[in-house]
């Protein structure tokens, strides 16, 4: 049988055509909407789209598992044990953008193995806008080599930075509001495509306070690919074959990076 990485590029149109088949139509029309046990959202748009590829994923790799956000805790740790090959699938990454009207929302898939994250993809349905990438590969946006700009030089107040404050610890969000380092801040509410932005060059530096593996695996092998940096606060790498949610730091460069993670711990 082909691998699942040489076969994934003909994964691609299945996360396309979910994209405009399940999200578009349900993002202007009918959407049955509920709470988790944790208070976040869930949509019939992402049980839809996670049916729709966990069936696909299922038909053509029956022998490895499927790890969805949809899933239970039981069947997601399931899916991870042991080191072997795993899919990891947000069928709708951004619900609550997605829920209230908000065009910035996306689907992402990845493969983990026992190297980390083998390739991952990242679709946009409402700009068209496939990300996707392999080990080894680089970084495509829909098929091409982005075009964004080279990662500017390690100088933090020249750049603009993707920040969720809700997950960080009291005293470093208070020193980002009050003295930023940075020119420029957004958080626009989808991890998946921040990083998948990120590492387009359309931001320089990312910082989360804690996010799932489905959130970050691909877009931390498309930041690499594209010669950035990652770590969590304390600079472990963000990649762990666990459901425990790490925080995130990332640069479109190691010298953005140091200087970034330098800047955090002083303001901590």
């Amino acid at each position: 049988m082909t691998s699942p990485e040489c076969s994934f590029d003909a994964l691609l149109p299945a996360l396309r055509s979910a994209g405009r088949e399940e999200l578009l139509p349900r993002f202007d029309g009918q959407l049955a909407v509920s709470e988790k046990a944790d208070g976040s959202l869930v949509t019939s748009a992402d049980h839809a789209v996670d049916r729709r590829l966990r069936d696909a994923l299922g038909r053509l790799f029956p022998e490895i598992p499927v790890l969805s956000e949809e899933q239970s805790r039981d069947a997601q740790q399931a899916a991870l044990e042991g080191n072997g090959r795993c899919w990891l699938l947000d069928p709708l990454d951004g619900t609550t953008n997605f829920a209230g009207g908000m065009p910035f929302f996306a689907i992402s898939l990845a493969l983990i193995d026992t190297d980390g994250v083998a390739c991952g993809a990242t679709y946009d349905p409402i700009r068209d806008e496939l990300f996707s990438v392999a080990r080894g590969s680089g970084l495509w946006l829909n098929g091409k080599v982005p075009a964004g700009p080279s990662p500017e030089e390690a100088n933090l107040s020249r750049c603009t930075a993707l920040v969720d404050y809700k997950r960080l610890p009291h005293r470093l969000a208070l020193a980002l509001v009050t003295e930023p380092p940075f020119r420029s801040q957004r958080n626009l509410g989808a991890c998946a495509l921040e990083w998948a932005w990120l590492a387009a060059g359309r931001a320089h530096l990312y910082l989360h306070g804690g996010q799932a593996l489905w959130d970050s695996a691909a877009g931390t092998l498309m930041l690499a690919e594209s010669g950035g940096r990652d770590s969590t606060l304390d600079g472990s790498p963000v990649f762990r074959r666990s459901l425990q949610k790490p925080s995130a730091v990332a640069a479109r460069s190691p010298a953005l990076q140091d200087a970034w993670l330098r800047w955090l711990a002083a303001a901590s």
